[in-house]
C-alpha cells in the first residue's frame, strides 16, 4: 500500500492507497512543534482502528509547502512505515508534465500535483480553484502543462484579519448569507456580506479576466474546478464553479508515484 501526505500551511493530510483505492484519510494540525513520534504513533493507530496494517505500507510521498515539517514527516516514514519518502520536487522524480513558469521551483508542489491530477480527470484547459489557507487560481493548459496562476488570501484568513486589525469587528465563521440583503444593518450581517459576496466578486472576476487572456490563446473554453473545503460554500453561490473535486492533491499523489515506481500491496 501506499501513503500519501499532503502537507498545507494548516492541515496536513495523510491517505493510504491500496493499488488505485483510497482505503483510508485521515487529516492534523500543521504544528511545527509536532515531533516525528507524535506523527508516528498517532497515524499507526488510526490504521489499526480503521483495519490497515501498517506493515503493508511500502511506500510514501509528499506534497508539501511547509518545509520545516519535511524532516519530521520523512523521519516518521522511515522509522515507523521502514520506507523511504518521495517528495514533489526533488529534481530526480518525473512528474510526467511541464511546469512554465520563469523559475519552476517556485511552483508550490499542491498546484502543480493538482493540475496533474486535474487534466488526467477532466482534460483542458483548465482553471483550478484551491480553497485553502490562501485561495489560489491555478491555470493548466490542454496538453497538461501547469502555467502560473493568481494567489489571493484565504476567506479565513480574511475574516480573521478584519478581527485582529480592528478595535470593534467580532471573530465569525465563514457562511453563506444567502438571501439576506447584501447591505448589512448590523455589524455581523455587514462583515458576513462583505467578506462572502466580496469572495464571490474575486472568484467571478478573476475566473473572467482568465478566461479573456487564457482561451484566446487555447482556443477552447476553459473549465473551472474547484477543491479544498470551501469550495462548495462558494459553488453554491456562482455558476461559475463547474466541478468540486475534494481529492485532486492525492489522486496527483497517487499518479506520480505510479509514474515514478511500482510498490507492493
Amino acid at each position: 500500500m501506499l501513503l500519501v501526505i499532503d502537507c498545507g500551511n494548516t492541515n496536513v493530510v495523510f491517505a493510504v492507497y491500496d493499488n488505485d483505492v483510497l482505503r483510508g484519510q485521515w487529516r492534523a494540525a500543521t504544528k511545527t512543534e509536532r515531533t516525528s513520534d507524535e506523527f508516528g504513533i498517532w497515524l499507526m493507530e488510526l490504521l489499526e482502528r480503521d483495519g490497515l496494517e501498517p506493515a503493508r505500507i511500502t511506500a510514501a510521498i509528499v506534497a508539501s509547502v511547509v518545509p520545516a515539517r519535511n524532516f519530521d514527516l520523512a523521519r516518521m516514514c522511515e522509522k515507523y512505515f521502514k520506507c523511504k519518502a518521495r517528495f514533489i520536487g526533488e529534481p530526480d522524480l518525473d512528474l510526467g508534465t511541464q511546469v512554465r513558469l520563469d523559475n519552476p521551483k517556485e511552483a508550490g508542489a499542491d498546484r502543480v500535483i493538482n493540475a496533474i491530477a486535474a487534466h488526467a480527470s477532466y482534460g483542458g484547459p483548465l482553471i483550478i480553484i484551491d480553497f485553502g489557507t490562501a485561495t489560489t487560481f491555478d491555470v493548466v493548459d490542454a496538453t497538461g502543462a501547469y502555467c502560473g496562476g493568481c494567489i489571493a488570501p484565504g476567506i479565513n484568513l480574511s475574516m480573521e484579519a478584519l478581527h485582529m486589525a480592528t478595535a470593534q469587528l467580532p471573530r465569525l465563521p465563514v457562511v453563506n448569507p444567502g438571501k439576506a440583503p447584501v447591505v448589512g444593518t448590523t455589524t455581523v450581517a455587514a462583515m458576513s456580506s462583505g467578506v462572502f459576496w466580496g469572495y464571490i466578486g474575486l472568484i467571478e472576476g478573476l475566473v473572467a479576466r482568465i478566461r479573456a487572456e487564457r482561451e484566446a490563446i487555447e482556443k477552447r473554453k476553459m473549465t473551472v474546478i474547484g477543491t479544498g473545503g470551501l469550495a462548495p460554500l462558494f459553488a453554491e453561490a456562482t455558476s461559475v464553479i463547474e466541478h468540486i473535486d475534494h481529492d485532486l492533491t492525492l489522486r496527483g499523489l497517487l499518479q506520480v508515484h505510479k509514474r515514478n515506481t511500482k510498490y507492493l500491496n
